[in-house]
């Protein structure tokens, strides 16, 4: 596992929580003098740290006095899909609704190329007291092992999660589910996905929703293809969904950005949407409302997610024991494109 001889030469706090058998936040207030911790447990610890031979790092020294007064939101992806898709100004949105109310400012960090190289060594240098994380892909591996060295709140489950991990997330298999059995319960029979990148497990469970439903259903699953959150990525994947399977009657897209370029390929084609292909999409961002056939879709809180996520992150800055798993609902929005 890439890191794991690095964190056997140099303990981590998460390792002297471990140890001592209490919270990382708990290990934190013993290393920053907090008069909140009682007086064996702050014993225990101690005896921790000197069996393990840990030694506080920059970041820990600077996350009890906060000096440095940042927050990273880091997100692994470029420009034009940050930038471009609503999903993100959402998440931002209740971001800052919450630092707002704290002494917090906000540091965007966008990292396709190589997160592990730059990114990662920026958050580990203590210029920010933690981080939040958005759009985590599975090969993000470095950005994922920082998360042990520094507090940090993922927005989605992130791959290969361990019991550390803190995320705000939605139930997106039974999302999948939902946007498929209305396309089901509107009498579709021959119907396909458009999935996200496979290397994220929002896409991933979206798209074993469909499957589920699709089998209970007793109808094939086959007619999937993967795109990646885009626009361009949809009508690609949309024509050749079409051309794979050209008795499509419906379409369940895992994002009303990916969904707005499967109308226009719909369009182009000359199927008429909801009459010959119902399409429902997942989100309902602002892309749902202003395209061209209003989209049914699933509706997720994004801007509270990112809400919750910085009010994690600052009580858990703030050495207080937070949830580590957190799921938001989503529901259906019908309106006329399913």
């Amino acid at each position: 596992m890439i890191g794991a001889g690095a964190r056997s030469a140099a303990p981590t706090l998460e390792m002297v929580a471990r140890e001592a058998n209490v919270s990382r936040a708990t290990v934190s207030r013993v290393v920053n003098g907090s008069p909140k911790v009682s007086p064996e447990v702050v014993r225990v610890v101690n005896a921790a740290i000197a069996k393990l031979n840990y030694v506080p790092n920059r970041a820990a020294r600077s996350l009890a006095s906060r000096t440095s007064g940042a927050i990273a939101l880091v997100v692994p992806e470029d420009t034009t899909r940050f930038f471009g898709d609503p999903y993100f100004a959402s998440i931002v949105q209740g971001i800052t609704r919450r630092l707002d109310d704290s002494e917090y400012l906000l540091n965007l960090l966008l990292s396709t190329s190589d997160p592990a190289r730059k990114t990662v060594r920026y958050l580990r240098s203590g210029v920010v007291d933690g981080a939040l994380v958005v759009s985590h892909h599975e090969g993000d591996h470095q950005l994922h092992e920082a998360a042990h060295q520094m507090p940090m709140v993922f927005g989605g489950r992130p791959p290969n999660i361990t019991e550390s991990d803190i995320f705000v997330d939605v139930d997106n298999l039974e999302g999948g589910m939902t946007a498929t059995e209305r396309l089901l319960a509107i009498g579709r029979r021959r119907i396909g996905t458009i999935t996200g990148p496979l290397d994220m497990p929002a896409a991933v469970d979206r798209l074993e929703g469909f499957r589920r439903s699709m089998e209970t259903a007793g109808l094939p699953a086959d007619a999937v293809e993967v795109a990646d959150f885009t626009v361009a990525g949809a009508v690609s994947a949309t024509r050749r969904l079409l051309d794979r399977v050209p008795d499509l009657d419906a379409v369940f897209v895992a994002s009303d950005l990916m969904a707005t370029g499967a109308l226009a390929v719909l369009r182009e084609r000359g199927r008429h949407v909801p009459e010959d292909v119902a399409v429902v999409g997942y989100d309902d961002s602002p892309a749902a409302t202003s395209s061209a056939i209003p989209l049914t879709t699933v509706y997720q809180p994004s801007e509270e997610m990112g809400y919750m996520m910085a009010d994690l992150l600052v009580r858990l800055l703030a050495g207080e024991d937070v949830p580590h798993r957190n799921i938001m609902p989503t529901r259906l929005v019908r309106r006329q494109s399913a």
